[in-house]
C-alpha cells in the first residue's frame, strides 16, 4: 500500500507550535517536502539532504517553475552517491523560504493575508527544528545521515549539535560553523537592494502582483559573484566583450549596457532568479545564515557543539571557496576532534569555487558514497 506521506511534493501543515530561537511561537507549521526511495522496516536507512540558500525540496526531481533538473540530481538517485536503490531520502524546504514551506510569502492565518514582515525572524536551528517534526511525521526517529553544502552543511551541524541522538553520521561541504563579517557584508548590500526597490512596499507588495524583482536581481548578482572564483571567472569570461552585430567587431559601445560577458552573465542569473524566488524570502534566509554562530549557541566554544557526540562527521572544502574558505572548515574538524568526536576531511581543487559542490565532481561523488557505505 502506498503511504501518503512519501513521494513528490508532499505538503504538510503541523499544529506546532514551533518555538524559535527569536522567541516567537510558529503555529501551525507548514512544511513542503519530498522523498526518494523507500523506507525499510527496521527505519534505519533514511538520509536527510538540506539545502542551500535558494534552493528547494527538488533535490532530485524536475522544477516544477523552471523546468530544470533537481539541484543535486547528479547525487541523489537510483546507483547515485546517495543511492535510492538502498536508502529514503528527505528533502524539505526549509522554514522562511518560498517553495511552501512556512514564510512571509504564506497565508498568516490570524489575517488571512501574506505574512509578510510580519512573519518571525528565523534561525538555522528553526529550520532544523521545523525539519524534526517533519520526521516525526515521517515516523523516523534517527537519521542515517543529514548531508547539505553550504547553508545545508550549516544544517547538517546543526543537526548534530541539537538532536545528536537522532543522526547517526553528517556530511558537512563547503560550508562553515559561523557566518563572517565578510558574509554578513554581502548579504546586507543584497537586503538593501531589495529594499530600496520601490516596489517592496515594506514587503507588503504580494497583492499588487508586482514584486521588488529589480532589487532581487541586484541582490542574487551580489551573491552570485561570491559562489564563483577569480580564476573561473577568468577563464569563462576574462575581458571579452559581448558579440554586436552592429558594430565592428571587438569595438566598446562606450556606454552603460553591458559591453562585458561577464556583466551580461550576472544580469541573466539576476533576472532568472526573480522567477522563481521570493523577495521577502531572500531578507529572511539570508538573515538567518548571518545570525549563525554555533560555538555562540554553546557557550562560545565550538567543540561543546560536539562534546561526547557519536556522530561520525566528513568534512569537505574546495581550494577556490573564498565564500567558506578551507580554513573555516578546519575549524569545524578541530572542534570535532576537540570534543571526542569521529571526523574525515578532504580538501578538494576545483576552479569554480564555492559552486563546486553543486557541479559534476567525481572525487566529491566517491567520498559522499564511502562515507555513508563506511561500516554497512
Amino acid at each position: 500500500m502506498t503511504d501518503a506521506r512519501f513521494g513528490p511534493d508532499r505538503r504538510i501543515t503541523l499544529a506546532g507550535p514551533l518555538r524559535l530561537d527569536g522567541g516567537a511561537l510558529l503555529s501551525p507549521v507548514d512544511i513542503a517536502y519530498e522523498t526518494y526511495g523507500a523506507l525499510n522496516a527496521a527505519r534505519d536507512n533514511a538520509v536527510l539532504v538540506t539545502h542551500a540558500l535558494t534552493g528547494d525540496q527538488h533535490v532530485a526531481s524536475a522544477h516544477p517553475r523552471t523546468g530544470k533538473p533537481g539541484w543535486w540530481a547528479r547525487m541523489v538517485g537510483p546507483g547515485r552517491p546517495i543511492d535510492t536503490d538502498r536508502l529514503f531520502v528527505v528533502c524539505a524546504n526549509v522554514l522562511g523560504s518560498c517553495m511552501g514551506s512556512s514564510g512571509p510569502a504564506t497565508l498568516n492565518p490570524a489575517t488571512g493575508a501574506p505574512w509578510a514582515m510580519a512573519f518571525p525572524v528565523i534561525t538555522i536551528r528553526d529550520m532544523v527544528r521545523a525539519q524534526a517534526m517533519l520526521l516525526d511525521h515521517l515516523g523516523i526517529e534517527r537519521l542515517r545521515s543529514v548531508v547539505g553544502g553550504s547553508m545545508g552543511g550549516m544544517q547538517a551541524l546543526s543537526w548534530a549539535a541539537t538532536f545528536p541522538d537522532r543522526v547517526e553520521s553528517a556530511i558537512v561541504i563547503a560550508s562553515t560553523a559561523r557566518h563572517s563579517a565578510q558574509n554578513i557584508a554581502f548579504h546586507e548590500v543584497g537586503r538593501q537592494a531589495i529594499m530600496a526597490d520601490p516596489k517592496w512596499r515594506g514587503g507588503d507588495y504580494y497583492a499588487h502582483g508586482d514584486p521588488p524583482a529589480a532589487g532581487l536581481a541586484v541582490a542574487r548578482m551580489a551573491a552570485h559573484i561570491t559562489y564563483l572564483s577569480e580564476a573561473g571567472l577568468t577563464e569563462k569570461f576574462g575581458r571579452r566583450l559581448q558579440a554586436r552585430p552592429d558594430r565592428p567587431d571587438g569595438a566598446k559601445s562606450f556606454g552603460f549596457d553591458a559591453d562585458f560577458q561577464v556583466e551580461s552573465y550576472l544580469r541573466h542569473q539576476g533576472l532568472a532568479f526573480t522567477d522563481r524566488f521570493d523577495a521577502n524570502a531572500y531578507l529572511y534566509i539570508t538573515r538567518a545564515l548571518d545570525y549563525f554562530d554555533l560555538a555562540e549557541e554553546h557557550g562560545g566554544t565550538l567543540a561543546n557543539a560536539f562534546r561526547g557526540s557519536a556522530t561520525r562527521f566528513c568534512v569537505v572544502s574546495f581550494d577556490t571557496d573564498w565564500l567558506y574558505p578551507t580554513g573555516e572548515s578546519r575549524a569545524i574538524v578541530h572542534a570535532v576532534n576537540a570534543g571526542g568526536g569521529a571526523v574525515g576531511f578532504v580538501e578538494l581543487s576545483s576552479p569554480f569555487g564555492h559552486d563546486a559542490f553543486l557541479l559534476d565532481s567525481p572525487e566529491l561523488s566517491r567520498i559522499v558514497a564511502g562515507f555513508l557505505d563506511a561500516g554497512r
